[in-house]
């Protein structure tokens, strides 16, 4: 019976020289490497055990990849304030987490929704909460005009720079 120790993996990723099965060697990135040839191809560490990335065929470690300029900088969410590294949600020049673009009146997901923003482009809503609580007031009655159920838009009446709904109008006007 053979010596498992004597057995030649193939040539390793790094220096090129034959692995054997006594030499601790390890499998990543599709190649095959000594242990000690394992390493981060900024800092030198070994990367054995450890989360590695790769970029044109050179391995470095997490830190060197995320914080030293090899890879390209990475968004920061606009929400939470923490590096993205997954998944970039992009909404009116602004980076989220997909988890983190939220309304900022409800809490809701706001992930494949329909949203609305203030005029600053800076607080987001989900579509009814603006409605809520950017709609104009009815001079009438002072409730908010908003869409009819189902309905995406508003009918209000303007005059002398007041709204009013539709059914509110015509009990103003005989006040006047």
């Amino acid at each position: 019976m053979e010596d498992n120790c004597d057995v030649c993996f193939g040539a390793c990723g790094r220096c090129r020289e034959a692995v054997h099965g006594a030499d601790g060697a390890c499998r990543a990135a599709g190649q095959i490497f000594h242990s000690k040839c394992f390493t981060c191809s900024s800092c030198c560490k070994m990367l054995t055990g450890e989360p590695f990335y790769t970029i044109s065929g050179k391995i470095y470690c997490e830190d060197d990849f995320l914080y030293s300029g090899v890879h390209p900088k990475l968004e920061v969410c606009s929400s939470c304030g923490h590096l993205i590294s997954d998944n970039v949600l992009q909404a009116c020049g602004t980076s989220y987490h997909p988890s983190c673009f939220r309304c900022v009146v409800c809490g809701q997901s706001l992930e494949d929704q329909p949203f609305s923003v203030d005029t600053d482009n800076k607080k987001v809503y989900c579509v009814s909460d603006y409605h809520r609580v950017k709609a104009p007031r009815c001079a009438a009655c002072k409730m908010p005009i908003l869409p009819t159920e189902g309905s995406t838009d508003c009918i209000r009446v303007v005059s002398l720079n007041r709204s009013f709904h539709v059914e509110c109008f015509g009990s103003e006007v005989d006040l006047i």
